[in-house]
């Protein structure tokens, strides 16, 4: 599957309650920062229950200008969350479903551009 495939498309808890669409992906690299060959890796995907659009980068902590497109994207993504691959029990072509049990994370970056996975 293409990820731009999966963006936009409904997530499900185990019971079948709709909690959003995919609005976004994230990876890790597996290795020392700045290797050459270091390998990514999907760590879970973000998911939007308002928006599916982009968070145009205004999910890294402290980035808040120009305040007023700032304001409009975080509210935009209010109640946005990630959930890490491991719960993800199904990614079919028109949806994904979640494992009993999973974890929402926060989806804010740090200003390294790491995930922060803290509930």
């Amino acid at each position: 599957m293409i990820l731009g495939d999966l963006l936009g498309t409904p997530v499900f808890d185990a019971d079948g309650v709709r909690l959003g669409r995919v609005a976004d992906a994230r990876f890790v690299l597996d290795g020392t920062p700045h290797q050459l060959m270091a390998e990514p890796r999907l760590l879970g995907l973000v998911v939007g229950p308002h928006s599916a659009s982009s968070f145009m980068g205004y999910e890294r902590n402290g980035l808040t200008q120009p305040r007023m497109i700032a304001r409009i994207l975080r509210w935009r993504h209010r109640g946005s969350f990630l959930v890490l691959w491991e719960d993800i029990a199904m990614v079919g072509a028109g949806s994904v479903r979640l494992r009993p049990g999973y974890t929402r994370y926060s989806p804010a970056l740090d200003e390294g551009g790491q995930a922060e996975t803290r509930n």
